[in-house]
């Protein structure tokens, strides 16, 4: 069964605009979710809106949303009025401008969507959008109303479609300097970062997602059949403290025993081939 779109509206380039749809990018369906449940029956717990003074429930047609200007004092506002909210972007992705990709921070960026177009009629204009922005190698910028807020998006071409992020506002992200000012200017020697830079290189791979799985989640999985199966759950020893105090000790560690790996590789390669040299040579004796 296709996903249901978040938004459904039109792309918009100067004079252009074609009908599409945003679904997306990614999903969390699969990640492992509890109930809460009552202790002492085995029963789930169900949680009541209830009114703050009074205490008792309150019934759905009796929620609204409400802005407070005052204490105790709220702006009430209706479903159809926050859908009404007069902005373009609430059913038009109008292209701003376009960047180089090198010039987005990647602080900004934020959830990730799939822009497609949604008729026939849509295809060419979709398309001739597309690779403008793939010739020029530019990233469009946009807004667009998705679940009642108007978010900057990013678009990219990625295959035959974009690739819509929504981007952070500035106010969002935290000044770093509040963060790193404290930190202080240390000289790194020569030799160490020679050290270290040999490590990086001795680890250096390309980045492939698929290599990756969410250890944690396997791990809640091993302890719920443990349960189920009346077992033990298995405990991990906390990590212990590293002896060494010597950074540049450390370092040279490390070093040494990225080297070793690849010679013990070709160690067990080597004893895997003459453990074969000496299985065929028992069988020509047998025979």
């Amino acid at each position: 069964m296709a996903p249901r779109p978040n938004w459904k509206g039109f792309l918009k380039l100067s004079l252009v605009s074609c009908a599409v749809a945003l679904y997306p990018a990614t999903s969390t369906s699969q990640r492992i979710r509890f109930n809460i449940i009552n202790r002492e029956t085995g029963n789930r717990i169900r949680n009541e809106v209830i009114d703050a003074e009074t205490g008792d429930p309150v019934a759905p047609e009796d929620r609204i949303k409400g802005y407070e200007v005052d204490k105790g004092q709220y702006v009430l506002l209706e479903e159809d009025e926050l859908d009404n909210v007069a902005l373009e972007s609430t059913h038009t992705i109008d292209i701003d401008e376009f960047v180089p990709m090198a010039d987005v921070d990647r602080i900004y960026l934020d959830e990730s969507y799939y822009l497609v177009p949604q008729d026939d009629v849509a295809q060419e204009a979709f398309a001739v959008i597309r690779e403008a922005m793939r010739k020029e190698d530019l990233a469009g910028l946009a807004r667009v109303v998705v679940y009642r807020r108007e978010r900057l998006l990013l678009l990219r071409p990625r295959g035959k479609g974009l690739l819509a992020t929504t981007l952070r506002y500035n106010n969002e992200v935290r000044k770093e300097a509040d963060y790193f000012d404290d930190i202080p200017n240390t000289k790194v020697s020569p030799d160490m970062l020679k050290l270290a830079t040999h490590i990086l290189e001795t680890k250096k791979g390309k980045f492939d997602p698929s290599k990756f799985e969410d250890r944690y989640e396997t791990a809640l999985m091993d302890l719920i059949k443990a349960k189920r199966a009346g077992k033990k759950p298995v405990t991990v020893a906390e990590p212990k403290p590293s002896n060494v105090i010597n950074l540049m000790d450390a370092l040279r560690r490390s070093a040494q025993g990225e080297r070793r790996k690849p010679a013990s590789a070709s160690r067990r390669k080597t004893a895997t081939r003459t453990k074969r040299t000496t299985t065929r040579r028992k069988v020509r004796k047998a025979s």
